[in-house]
Protein backbone atom coordinates (compact mmCIF):
# COMPACT_ATOMS: atom_id res chain seq x y z
CA UNK A 1 0.00 0.00 0.00
CA UNK A 2 1.49 3.39 -0.61
CA UNK A 3 2.42 5.56 2.06
CA UNK A 4 0.18 8.52 3.98
CA UNK A 5 2.80 10.93 1.85
CA UNK A 6 2.01 9.26 -1.43
CA UNK A 7 -1.65 9.52 -0.99
CA UNK A 8 -1.42 13.04 -0.48
CA UNK A 9 1.18 13.86 -3.08
CA UNK A 10 -1.05 12.06 -6.09
CA UNK A 11 -4.40 13.99 -4.19
CA UNK A 12 -2.46 16.92 -4.98
CA UNK A 13 -1.65 16.28 -8.74
CA UNK A 14 -5.26 15.02 -9.36
CA UNK A 15 -6.53 17.92 -7.58
CA UNK A 16 -4.71 20.50 -9.72
CA UNK A 17 -5.34 18.84 -12.96
CA UNK A 18 -8.91 18.60 -12.54
CA UNK A 19 -9.15 22.28 -11.26
CA UNK A 20 -7.55 23.20 -14.48
CA UNK A 21 -9.70 20.81 -16.19
CA UNK A 22 -12.91 22.31 -15.15
CA UNK A 23 -12.57 25.32 -17.41
CA UNK A 24 -14.11 22.72 -20.23
CA UNK A 25 -17.42 23.40 -20.82
CA UNK A 26 -19.80 20.72 -21.75
CA UNK A 27 -22.96 22.05 -23.71
CA UNK A 28 -26.31 20.74 -23.82
CA UNK A 29 -28.79 20.09 -26.35
CA UNK A 30 -32.00 22.07 -26.38
CA UNK A 31 -34.55 19.44 -25.99
CA UNK A 32 -32.73 17.34 -23.66
CA UNK A 33 -34.50 14.81 -20.94
CA UNK A 34 -36.22 16.61 -18.37
CA UNK A 35 -34.61 14.62 -15.67
CA UNK A 36 -31.51 16.39 -15.97
CA UNK A 37 -33.14 19.89 -15.17
CA UNK A 38 -34.95 17.71 -12.08
CA UNK A 39 -32.11 16.42 -10.21
CA UNK A 40 -30.84 13.57 -12.07
CA UNK A 41 -26.88 13.74 -12.31
CA UNK A 42 -26.40 11.46 -15.41
CA UNK A 43 -25.97 13.37 -18.73
CA UNK A 44 -25.73 10.78 -21.85
CA UNK A 45 -23.23 11.49 -24.84
CA UNK A 46 -26.36 12.28 -27.17
CA UNK A 47 -27.32 14.57 -24.94
CA UNK A 48 -24.39 17.25 -25.38
CA UNK A 49 -24.23 19.66 -28.05
CA UNK A 50 -20.73 20.43 -27.76
CA UNK A 51 -17.85 20.41 -25.96
CA UNK A 52 -15.92 23.95 -25.63
CA UNK A 53 -12.38 24.47 -24.18
CA UNK A 54 -11.02 20.84 -25.46
CA UNK A 55 -11.53 17.93 -24.89
CA UNK A 56 -10.95 16.86 -21.28
CA UNK A 57 -8.85 14.13 -20.44
CA UNK A 58 -11.31 10.47 -18.92
CA UNK A 59 -12.21 11.00 -15.58
CA UNK A 60 -11.09 15.21 -15.27
CA UNK A 61 -14.02 17.64 -13.79
CA UNK A 62 -15.62 19.91 -16.10
CA UNK A 63 -18.96 22.10 -16.32
CA UNK A 64 -21.99 22.00 -17.41
CA UNK A 65 -24.47 24.34 -19.03
CA UNK A 66 -27.67 24.35 -20.60
CA UNK A 67 -28.45 25.19 -24.29
CA UNK A 68 -28.82 28.74 -23.08
CA UNK A 69 -25.68 28.82 -21.32
CA UNK A 70 -26.95 28.53 -17.80
CA UNK A 71 -24.59 26.43 -15.40
CA UNK A 72 -26.55 23.14 -14.84
CA UNK A 73 -23.34 21.75 -13.04
CA UNK A 74 -20.29 20.58 -12.34
CA UNK A 75 -19.30 16.47 -12.21
CA UNK A 76 -16.50 13.92 -13.75
CA UNK A 77 -16.38 13.14 -17.33
CA UNK A 78 -15.34 9.53 -19.23
CA UNK A 79 -15.70 9.73 -23.56
CA UNK A 80 -15.33 5.95 -23.05
CA UNK A 81 -18.81 5.49 -21.11
CA UNK A 82 -22.27 5.81 -22.41
CA UNK A 83 -22.88 7.81 -19.58
CA UNK A 84 -20.42 11.23 -20.39
CA UNK A 85 -21.10 13.47 -17.29
CA UNK A 86 -21.95 12.25 -14.21
CA UNK A 87 -22.86 15.30 -12.16
CA UNK A 88 -21.35 16.36 -8.32
CA UNK A 89 -23.27 19.63 -7.80
CA UNK A 90 -24.87 21.59 -8.96
CA UNK A 91 -22.97 24.62 -7.56
CA UNK A 92 -20.13 26.09 -8.93
CA UNK A 93 -17.44 24.72 -5.64
CA UNK A 94 -14.13 23.24 -5.88
CA UNK A 95 -14.44 19.57 -6.15
CA UNK A 96 -11.49 18.87 -4.16
CA UNK A 97 -10.41 16.74 -1.29
CA UNK A 98 -12.42 18.93 1.32
CA UNK A 99 -15.47 18.51 -1.07
CA UNK A 100 -15.44 15.02 -0.50
CA UNK A 101 -14.67 14.87 2.80
CA UNK A 102 -17.90 17.08 3.60
CA UNK A 103 -20.10 14.65 1.80
CA UNK A 104 -19.24 11.68 3.56
CA UNK A 105 -19.68 13.15 7.08
CA UNK A 106 -23.28 15.08 5.31
CA UNK A 107 -23.57 11.00 4.51
CA UNK A 108 -22.46 9.88 8.14
CA UNK A 109 -24.81 12.26 9.75
CA UNK A 110 -27.72 11.25 7.90
CA UNK A 111 -27.32 7.54 8.99
CA UNK A 112 -26.75 8.77 12.11
CA UNK A 113 -29.93 10.58 12.11
CA UNK A 114 -31.83 7.85 10.64
CA UNK A 115 -30.60 5.45 13.28
CA UNK A 116 -27.95 3.36 11.05
CA UNK A 117 -24.65 3.62 12.97
CA UNK A 118 -23.41 -0.14 13.77
CA UNK A 119 -23.62 -1.08 9.87
CA UNK A 120 -24.92 0.75 7.09
CA UNK A 121 -24.47 1.87 3.50
CA UNK A 122 -22.72 5.09 4.29
CA UNK A 123 -22.95 6.64 0.59
CA UNK A 124 -25.35 5.23 -1.97
CA UNK A 125 -23.58 6.94 -4.82
CA UNK A 126 -26.39 9.19 -6.59
CA UNK A 127 -28.48 9.16 -3.77
CA UNK A 128 -25.62 10.88 -1.44
CA UNK A 129 -24.75 12.79 -4.47
CA UNK A 130 -21.23 10.54 -5.16
CA UNK A 131 -22.47 8.81 -8.51
CA UNK A 132 -20.68 5.62 -8.73
CA UNK A 133 -19.61 5.41 -5.04
CA UNK A 134 -20.68 3.12 -2.86
CA UNK A 135 -18.80 2.49 0.95
CA UNK A 136 -20.63 -0.07 3.47
CA UNK A 137 -20.22 0.14 6.55
CA UNK A 138 -19.60 -2.86 9.05
CA UNK A 139 -18.32 -2.32 12.60
CA UNK A 140 -15.16 -0.63 12.68
CA UNK A 141 -14.61 -2.07 8.30
CA UNK A 142 -15.29 -0.18 5.69
CA UNK A 143 -15.66 -1.94 2.21
CA UNK A 144 -16.15 0.61 -1.17
CA UNK A 145 -16.90 0.46 -4.70
CA UNK A 146 -15.57 3.23 -6.81
CA UNK A 147 -17.71 1.82 -10.43
CA UNK A 148 -16.67 5.23 -12.53
CA UNK A 149 -12.97 6.43 -13.63
CA UNK A 150 -14.04 9.82 -12.56
CA UNK A 151 -14.95 8.79 -8.97
CA UNK A 152 -12.00 6.25 -8.86
CA UNK A 153 -9.52 9.43 -9.29
CA UNK A 154 -10.77 10.76 -5.83
CA UNK A 155 -10.07 7.42 -4.03
CA UNK A 156 -7.08 8.93 -2.07
CA UNK A 157 -9.40 11.71 -0.96
CA UNK A 158 -11.60 9.23 -0.13
CA UNK A 159 -9.85 7.35 2.09
CA UNK A 160 -8.37 10.60 3.67
CA UNK A 161 -12.13 11.40 4.31
CA UNK A 162 -12.78 7.89 6.04
CA UNK A 163 -9.09 8.40 7.78
CA UNK A 164 -10.28 11.48 9.71
CA UNK A 165 -13.74 10.94 10.36
CA UNK A 166 -13.79 7.11 11.88
CA UNK A 167 -10.10 6.49 12.24
CA UNK A 168 -11.40 2.88 10.85
CA UNK A 169 -9.50 -0.24 11.43
CA UNK A 170 -9.39 -1.77 8.00
CA UNK A 171 -10.73 -0.71 4.56
CA UNK A 172 -10.82 -2.92 1.80
CA UNK A 173 -11.97 -2.51 -2.14
CA UNK A 174 -14.59 -4.44 -3.95
CA UNK A 175 -14.03 -3.78 -7.09
CA UNK A 176 -14.03 -6.89 -9.04
CA UNK A 177 -17.51 -6.20 -10.84
CA UNK A 178 -17.74 -6.45 -14.49
CA UNK A 179 -18.77 -2.66 -14.52
CA UNK A 180 -15.67 -0.90 -14.14
CA UNK A 181 -14.87 -2.20 -17.54
CA UNK A 182 -16.80 0.00 -19.63
CA UNK A 183 -15.20 2.76 -18.38
CA UNK A 184 -11.94 0.81 -19.24
CA UNK A 185 -11.30 0.34 -15.27
CA UNK A 186 -10.05 -3.00 -14.37
CA UNK A 187 -11.37 -5.44 -12.13
CA UNK A 188 -10.04 -5.36 -8.78
CA UNK A 189 -9.72 -5.92 -4.84
CA UNK A 190 -7.42 -5.71 -2.33
CA UNK A 191 -6.40 -4.10 1.02
CA UNK A 192 -6.58 -0.18 0.78
CA UNK A 193 -4.85 0.07 4.30
CA UNK A 194 -2.72 -2.13 6.55
CA UNK A 195 -4.29 -6.02 6.44
CA UNK A 196 -6.48 -7.47 8.06
CA UNK A 197 -8.57 -10.64 8.49
CA UNK A 198 -11.56 -10.18 5.69
CA UNK A 199 -13.60 -12.95 8.13
CA UNK A 200 -16.00 -10.37 10.55
CA UNK A 201 -18.97 -10.81 12.02
CA UNK A 202 -21.68 -8.13 12.29
CA UNK A 203 -24.57 -7.87 14.84
CA UNK A 204 -28.20 -7.53 13.15
CA UNK A 205 -31.34 -7.36 14.96
CA UNK A 206 -29.75 -9.39 17.89
CA UNK A 207 -28.15 -12.04 16.08
CA UNK A 208 -24.84 -12.26 14.97
CA UNK A 209 -23.33 -12.63 10.81
CA UNK A 210 -20.36 -14.17 9.29
CA UNK A 211 -19.08 -11.79 6.71
CA UNK A 212 -16.65 -12.58 4.04
CA UNK A 213 -15.33 -9.14 2.50
CA UNK A 214 -12.93 -10.55 0.52
CA UNK A 215 -14.99 -13.01 -1.17
CA UNK A 216 -18.78 -12.54 -0.61
CA UNK A 217 -21.04 -11.28 -2.71
CA UNK A 218 -21.35 -7.73 -3.56
CA UNK A 219 -19.36 -6.18 -0.30
CA UNK A 220 -20.03 -9.42 1.48
CA UNK A 221 -23.46 -8.61 2.72
CA UNK A 222 -27.26 -7.28 1.97
CA UNK A 223 -27.30 -4.78 4.15
CA UNK A 224 -30.39 -3.53 2.03
CA UNK A 225 -32.41 -6.00 4.05
CA UNK A 226 -31.99 -5.29 7.23
CA UNK A 227 -35.29 -4.05 7.87
CA UNK A 228 -37.08 -6.10 6.04
CA UNK A 229 -35.54 -9.25 8.05
CA UNK A 230 -37.55 -7.98 10.72
CA UNK A 231 -40.93 -7.87 9.26
CA UNK A 232 -41.19 -11.19 9.32
CA UNK A 233 -41.15 -11.81 12.97
CA UNK A 234 -44.53 -12.67 13.49
CA UNK A 235 -45.80 -14.56 10.83
CA UNK A 236 -42.45 -17.24 11.65
CA UNK A 237 -43.86 -17.83 14.99
CA UNK A 238 -44.62 -21.90 15.66
CA UNK A 239 -44.03 -22.58 11.59
CA UNK A 240 -42.22 -24.94 9.75
CA UNK A 241 -40.11 -22.22 6.94
CA UNK A 242 -38.81 -22.79 3.25
CA UNK A 243 -36.29 -19.86 2.39
CA UNK A 244 -34.69 -20.32 -1.26
CA UNK A 245 -32.32 -18.27 -2.74
CA UNK A 246 -31.15 -17.71 1.20
CA UNK A 247 -27.31 -16.90 0.10
CA UNK A 248 -25.84 -16.87 4.41
CA UNK A 249 -29.40 -17.77 5.46
CA UNK A 250 -30.06 -13.73 7.23
CA UNK A 251 -33.55 -14.15 6.33
CA UNK A 252 -34.15 -18.00 7.73
CA UNK A 253 -32.09 -17.71 11.04
CA UNK A 254 -33.99 -14.54 11.81
CA UNK A 255 -36.74 -16.87 11.24
CA UNK A 256 -35.46 -19.34 13.65
CA UNK A 257 -34.76 -16.12 15.82
CA UNK A 258 -38.06 -14.99 15.77
CA UNK A 259 -39.81 -18.51 16.48
CA UNK A 260 -39.94 -20.68 13.76
CA UNK A 261 -40.58 -24.36 14.50
CA UNK A 262 -38.49 -25.69 11.61
CA UNK A 263 -36.66 -23.37 8.71
CA UNK A 264 -35.21 -25.29 6.00
CA UNK A 265 -32.78 -22.96 3.05
CA UNK A 266 -31.97 -23.45 -0.08
CA UNK A 267 -28.83 -22.30 -2.10
CA UNK A 268 -27.21 -23.24 -5.34
CA UNK A 269 -23.68 -22.17 -4.03
CA UNK A 270 -21.51 -24.54 -1.45
CA UNK A 271 -19.67 -21.91 -0.45
CA UNK A 272 -23.09 -20.01 0.41
CA UNK A 273 -24.89 -22.86 2.12
CA UNK A 274 -21.62 -23.82 4.26
CA UNK A 275 -21.77 -20.29 5.55
CA UNK A 276 -25.21 -20.14 6.28
CA UNK A 277 -24.77 -23.29 8.69
CA UNK A 278 -22.39 -21.48 9.98
CA UNK A 279 -24.12 -18.74 10.57
CA UNK A 280 -26.73 -21.10 12.71
CA UNK A 281 -24.07 -22.31 14.67
CA UNK A 282 -22.77 -19.16 15.78
CA UNK A 283 -26.42 -18.13 16.60
CA UNK A 284 -26.96 -21.84 18.20
CA UNK A 285 -29.47 -22.13 16.28
CA UNK A 286 -28.41 -25.07 14.11
CA UNK A 287 -31.59 -27.44 15.90
CA UNK A 288 -34.15 -25.56 14.00
CA UNK A 289 -31.95 -23.91 10.53
CA UNK A 290 -30.99 -25.95 7.94
CA UNK A 291 -29.15 -24.93 5.04
CA UNK A 292 -28.89 -27.28 1.50
CA UNK A 293 -26.76 -26.50 -1.68
CA UNK A 294 -29.43 -27.45 -4.45
CA UNK A 295 -31.02 -25.16 -7.84
CA UNK A 296 -33.83 -23.91 -6.15
CA UNK A 297 -35.26 -23.68 -9.54
CA UNK A 298 -35.55 -27.36 -9.60
CA UNK A 299 -36.82 -28.16 -6.63
CA UNK A 300 -39.83 -25.80 -6.45
CA UNK A 301 -40.61 -27.12 -9.44
CA UNK A 302 -40.04 -30.90 -8.31
CA UNK A 303 -41.57 -29.77 -4.33
CA UNK A 304 -44.78 -28.54 -5.74
CA UNK A 305 -45.37 -31.90 -7.97
CA UNK A 306 -44.54 -33.60 -4.68
CA UNK A 307 -47.41 -31.63 -2.88
CA UNK A 308 -45.03 -30.37 -0.10
CA UNK A 309 -45.96 -27.63 2.01
CA UNK A 310 -44.88 -25.23 4.46
CA UNK A 311 -46.50 -22.34 6.77
CA UNK A 312 -44.28 -19.72 5.24
CA UNK A 313 -42.53 -19.60 2.20
CA UNK A 314 -39.65 -17.37 1.25
CA UNK A 315 -37.90 -16.21 -2.02
CA UNK A 316 -34.71 -13.80 -2.20
CA UNK A 317 -33.56 -14.23 -5.53
CA UNK A 318 -30.45 -12.41 -6.96
CA UNK A 319 -31.18 -10.00 -9.88
CA UNK A 320 -32.45 -11.59 -13.14
CA UNK A 321 -31.33 -8.42 -15.59
CA UNK A 322 -29.51 -5.85 -15.43
CA UNK A 323 -30.76 -5.17 -19.41
CA UNK A 324 -33.82 -3.67 -20.65
CA UNK A 325 -33.54 -6.00 -23.70
CA UNK A 326 -34.22 -9.00 -20.63
CA UNK A 327 -36.83 -7.65 -18.95
CA UNK A 328 -39.51 -9.83 -20.20
CA UNK A 329 -37.39 -12.35 -19.29
CA UNK A 330 -36.94 -11.64 -15.77
CA UNK A 331 -40.62 -11.24 -15.68
CA UNK A 332 -41.32 -14.22 -16.79
CA UNK A 333 -38.79 -15.84 -14.16
CA UNK A 334 -40.58 -13.80 -11.11
CA UNK A 335 -43.69 -15.09 -11.86
CA UNK A 336 -42.73 -18.60 -12.48
CA UNK A 337 -40.84 -18.99 -8.72
CA UNK A 338 -43.79 -16.83 -7.34
CA UNK A 339 -46.27 -19.13 -8.59
CA UNK A 340 -44.12 -22.00 -7.59
CA UNK A 341 -43.36 -21.00 -3.91
CA UNK A 342 -47.61 -20.15 -3.73
CA UNK A 343 -48.09 -23.43 -4.40
CA UNK A 344 -45.91 -24.53 -1.53
CA UNK A 345 -47.40 -22.65 1.12
CA UNK A 346 -50.54 -24.09 3.31
CA UNK A 347 -53.87 -22.49 3.16
CA UNK A 348 -53.49 -18.90 5.24
CA UNK A 349 -50.22 -19.06 5.33
CA UNK A 350 -47.48 -16.67 3.89
CA UNK A 351 -45.69 -15.78 0.79
CA UNK A 352 -42.40 -13.39 1.63
CA UNK A 353 -40.58 -12.31 -1.37
CA UNK A 354 -38.09 -10.05 -2.79
CA UNK A 355 -36.92 -8.21 -5.94
CA UNK A 356 -33.42 -6.30 -6.23
CA UNK A 357 -33.51 -6.15 -9.75
CA UNK A 358 -33.65 -2.13 -10.49
CA UNK A 359 -35.22 -2.30 -13.64
CA UNK A 360 -38.32 -4.06 -12.47
CA UNK A 361 -40.13 -0.78 -11.05
CA UNK A 362 -42.38 -1.41 -7.87
CA UNK A 363 -45.68 -1.38 -9.83
CA UNK A 364 -44.53 -3.76 -12.44
CA UNK A 365 -43.43 -6.51 -9.56
CA UNK A 366 -46.62 -6.28 -8.00
CA UNK A 367 -48.57 -6.70 -11.03
CA UNK A 368 -45.73 -9.87 -11.69
CA UNK A 369 -46.97 -10.94 -8.28
CA UNK A 370 -50.89 -11.15 -9.05
CA UNK A 371 -50.24 -12.59 -12.18
CA UNK A 372 -48.60 -15.48 -10.38
CA UNK A 373 -51.25 -15.84 -8.18
CA UNK A 374 -53.76 -15.81 -10.62
CA UNK A 375 -52.47 -18.78 -12.59
CA UNK A 376 -51.60 -20.41 -9.35
CA UNK A 377 -55.76 -20.22 -8.19
CA UNK A 378 -54.46 -18.27 -5.08
CA UNK A 379 -56.13 -15.25 -3.26
CA UNK A 380 -53.41 -12.99 -1.66
CA UNK A 381 -53.85 -10.45 0.68
CA UNK A 382 -51.12 -7.74 1.05
CA UNK A 383 -49.19 -7.74 4.53
CA UNK A 384 -46.63 -5.37 3.98
CA UNK A 385 -44.83 -3.97 1.13
CA UNK A 386 -41.66 -2.00 1.69
CA UNK A 387 -38.02 -0.78 -0.27
CA UNK A 388 -34.69 -0.86 0.85
CA UNK A 389 -32.89 0.45 4.68
CA UNK A 390 -33.38 3.40 4.94
CA UNK A 391 -29.34 3.87 4.36
CA UNK A 392 -30.07 2.94 0.83
CA UNK A 393 -32.16 6.23 0.73
CA UNK A 394 -34.46 6.60 -2.50
CA UNK A 395 -34.54 9.62 -4.31
CA UNK A 396 -37.53 10.51 -6.43
CA UNK A 397 -36.97 10.23 -10.03
CA UNK A 398 -34.04 8.30 -9.53
CA UNK A 399 -35.38 4.72 -10.74
CA UNK A 400 -32.09 3.33 -9.79
CA UNK A 401 -32.47 4.55 -6.35
CA UNK A 402 -35.82 2.22 -5.85
CA UNK A 403 -34.62 -0.62 -6.87
CA UNK A 404 -35.69 -2.99 -3.57
CA UNK A 405 -38.95 -4.51 -3.97
CA UNK A 406 -40.26 -6.73 -0.76
CA UNK A 407 -43.22 -7.99 -0.19
CA UNK A 408 -45.48 -10.14 2.33
CA UNK A 409 -48.99 -11.60 1.56
CA UNK A 410 -50.88 -14.16 3.21
CA UNK A 411 -51.98 -17.09 0.05
CA UNK A 412 -55.54 -18.87 0.59
CA UNK A 413 -56.85 -21.36 -1.80
CA UNK A 414 -59.70 -19.83 -3.92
Amino acid sequence: MPSQNKWKNWQAACTLDFYLCAMTKVILKKKIAQRIANGHPWIFANEVDRVEGGAPEPGAIVDVYYHDNKFCGRGYSNPKSQILVRLLTRKKEDINEQFFYNRILQAWQYRQRTGYTENCRLVFGEADDMPALIIDKFNDYFVIQTLALGIDNWKPAIMNALEKIFKPKGIYERNDVPVRELEGLPQQKGFLSAPFSPEIVINENGLKFHVDIENGQKTGYFLDQQDNRRAIQHIVKGADVLGAFTYTGTFEIHAAHYGAKSVLGLDISENAVNQANRNARLNNLDHICHFEAVNAFDVLKQWTKDGRQYDVVMLDPPAFTKSRENIQKAITGYKEINLRGMKLVKNGGFLVTSSCTNLVQPELFLQTIDMAAKDARKRIRQVTFQAQASDHPIIWGMDNTNYLKFLIVEVCDR
